[in-house]
């Protein structure tokens, strides 16, 4: 894989621009995929499906605009080499709604929000407004809203787990008002060990800081979720 840089130069902003439309690329199939794979099998409401088609679109959107501009910087999609992170968790969590949530809709999803200030900041000295512009006022906000369906529906389904009787016909918004503040608390401190196990399973390695608290804050994932997950686990917890 060739370095990105810093934006510094042309072929710089070019490699930049196309890891991301790459990344964009997953994230389309991904968000089809997670309704396809999972929507029927988990008998999940139908707001699942609406939140997911949302991001499926919003992703449309950001790859033309962003293999839009990539082709403004006398370059196209396909050109340069690209990873394929994104779909190798896909597929190691295939089976599990849960695992899946957990790691392409709220790990890989903050870890765009931590990334993308630094690299609006790079554009933007490098000269290139136009794309500083486009992942700021577009993409990066967007961003937000999609983990926060990650973190929403993790949150959920865990929940729905807990408390079955409860979450048969509704969403975790409308059933929580029948339940007192220490269920809740303890529906919560249960539903972040979930996601710390399963992260601890399914991603290699610590999450990497720094994190954009603010970003990660806006999407319902606050540091109780993540910060634990910054240091490797002791060697019994494998």
């Amino acid at each position: 894989m060739p370095k990105l840089g810093k934006a510094g130069s042309l072929q710089s902003r070019q490699a930049i621009v196309h890891s991301l439309v790459h990344t964009e690329s997953w994230a389309i199939d991904l968000s089809w995929d997670i309704v396809a794979r999972f929507g029927k099998q988990e008998a999940m409401p139908r707001e699942f499906f609406t939140d997911f088609v949302k991001v499926a679109q919003d992703e449309g959107r950001h790859f033309s605009l962003l293999a839009a501009r990539l082709e403004e910087l006398g370059s196209s999609y396909g050109a340069l080499p690209a990873h394929d992170g994104l779909w190798d968790s896909a597929i190691a969590t295939s089976k599990d709604l849960l695992a899946r949530l957990a790691i392409e809709h709220c790990v890989h999803e903050a870890r765009g929000l931590d990334v993308l200030p630094t690299t609006i900041s790079r554009f933007r000295n490098g000269g290139d407004d136009g794309t500083a512009d486009l992942l700021e006022t577009v993409v990066y906000p967007e961003e937000i809203t999609h983990c926060a369906a990650g973190v929403k529906w993790f949150k959920y389904l865990c929940l729905r787990y807990r408390y079955p009787a409860l979450y048969q016909d509704s969403l975790c918004q409308e059933s929580e008002a029948g339940r007192s503040e220490t269920q809740m608390e303890e529906g919560t401190e249960e539903v972040i060990q979930k996601f710390q196990a399963i992260v601890r399973t399914h991603f290699r390695g610590p999450l990497k800081p720094p994190f954009n608290e603010k970003a990660r804050k806006a999407a319902g994932f606050g540091p109780r979720w993540y910060e634990p997950l910054a240091v490797k686990a002791p060697a019994s917890e494998f």
